[in-house]
């Protein structure tokens, strides 16, 4: 591949979000399933810190890299929050739900373990199908960061 054809792959702001999103997905993932399996902490505790931990790097790595945004932090830092929030919210409860009334009707002997593996590996896709377009459209939009950093002068 050129390295014409590479920046225009990169260039991509999906591809930017989903090589930050693998990086992220390591780090959250692990801490999650450390929190998890290792420290024996409760589904909602261990994916909370798992996000946390992923959230902060993915905030600064979407601000400058994914989305290119020369906004200001105050301009964008809480709408960020509560984007990863409301997806947080969104994906990992509804994950939940899912894999309980999967794994009922499909290995009903399982674990409560094996459910919030699942739930948490299930969650995790659809944070980053949600949050993608949520940052996208509401946190690191040009127009509309342009719009807040004008209105903050």
């Amino acid at each position: 591949m050129s390295g014409k054809a590479v920046s225009k792959v990169v260039g991509s702001g999906f591809i930017r979000f989903a090589l930050v999103g693998i990086v992220n997905t390591l780090i959250g993932l692990s801490v999650t399933f450390i929190c998890l399996n290792a420290l024996g902490f409760n589904y909602w505790i261990s994916t909370l810190v798992g996000n946390v931990v992923g959230a902060v790097n993915s905030y600064f790595m979407n601000k400058s890299f994914t989305f290119r945004s020369t906004a200001s932090i105050r301009a964008t830092l809480w709408r960020f929050m509560a984007v990863t929030a409301v997806c947080y919210a969104v994906a990992y409860g509804a994950a939940a739900v899912a894999a309980q009334q999967l794994l009922a009707l499909v290995l009903p002997s399982a674990g409560a373990r094996l459910q919030d593996n699942l739930a948490a590996l299930a969650g995790s896709g659809l944070y980053t199908i949600m949050n993608y377009f949520g940052q996208k459209r509401i946190t690191f939009s040009r127009k509309e960061t342009e719009l807040r950093e004008g209105s903050n002068e």
